[in-house]
């Protein structure tokens, strides 16, 4: 049996995707057996793929909010699942609006779908899938397997929802997007690991400027996301074991390093800390030696960095 892990398919915040540079949130959850897709954002069934998962034993996919960088490939992700030889049920947990939006795609999918069950005789997509929309408390109980959500503070969005997975005595916590939210730090008290969105000032203006939306986007962003700094404090207060910062904002500029996300969140987090890299594995074992990228470029902790390691996140943020 395969050991428990989560991999961090997409580490990027926001949907733009630039040469060399990461790609949007997406994660994957390895636990009690189950395979759990956290966010579809671009490049999800490619990075799962890499990640040796097999498509046709997608099992259960949870959407935290319906922003495109967390929801553009639901749809072809399944699609893709489903020719891959996909032929068991899949379950579809999202905010609501989930269910109109697989609707929608399969609707625009019509044909391609219709002509495969026809000519290669496919079990129909459409039964195969089924959308859970959930709000806050109990979304999924399954065995051993329990996972709640939390409203959290994403405007304009309201309906956004960190999720809580939890297996054999184990738990990890993912924030979704949200700006800073105490209440984040009860929902997530002693859990094993924290995946918690995070942005850091000095890049916004950079960020801003290569988009070019101005005064708009730099006031979404400091309405609706967290700074580093403030993930280690809701990391703090939980008293979790491990704080992985993900979904980076900015993610992809050059004068941005690793360095500078652990400089900025160990103002408030003494504890096991990991910056996001698209491929990277966490182990659940806590076994820092079992961390390991599945694709991409290799990943240094804040335990081991030498100035190499400082220079290679430097270049690959």
């Amino acid at each position: 049996m395969s050991l428990d892990r989560l991999v961090l398919l997409g580490s990027k915040g926001g949907p733009a995707i630039r040469p060399g540079g990461p790609w949007p949130s997406s994660s994957l959850l390895e636990i009690g057996g189950r395979a759990i897709v956290v966010d579809c954002g671009l490049g999800v069934t490619r990075a799962l793929t890499d990640a040796g998962l097999s498509l046709k034993t997608l099992d259960l996919v949870f959407i935290t909010h319906l922003h495109s960088d967390h929801v553009l490939e639901l749809g072809p992700l399944i699609h893709t699942a489903w020719t891959a030889g996909l032929a068991t049920p899949v379950t579809i947990f999202g905010p609501p609006g989930t269910g109109h939006y697989w609707q929608r795609f399969c609707q625009a999918m019509d044909f391609d779908i219709e002509i495969r069950i026809v000519d290669e005789g496919r079990p129909d997509i459409r039964d195969l899938v089924s959308v859970e929309e959930f709000g806050e408390g109990l979304v999924a109980e399954e065995g051993e397997l329990k996972v709640t959500a939390l409203r959290v503070d994403h405007p304009p969005v309201t309906d956004c929802f960190a999720l809580r997975v939890e297996h054999g005595g184990r738990s990890i916590v993912f924030s979704a997007d949200t700006a800073f939210f105490p209440p984040l730090a009860d929902f997530a008290k002693g859990a094993d690991i924290l995946v918690h969105e995070a942005m850091l000032e000095e890049g916004i203006e950079r960020l801003v400027a290569k988009t070019g939306n101005g005064a708009r986007l730099r006031e979404h962003l400091l309405a609706s996301h967290s700074f580093a700094e403030e993930a280690g404090r809701i990391a703090s207060d939980a008293g979790v074991g491990r704080l992985v910062l993900n979904h980076l904002i900015p993610a992809d500029d050059a004068a941005i390093g690793e360095a500078d996300w652990i400089a900025a969140v160990r103002k408030t987090w003494a504890g096991d800390l990991t910056i996001a890299r698209d491929g990277l594995v966490v182990g659940l074992e806590h076994d820092p030696e079992k961390w390991d990228p599945v694709f991409g470029k290799d990943h240094a902790t804040d335990k081991d960095q030498s100035g190499e390691q400082a220079a290679q996140g430097e270049e690959t943020a």
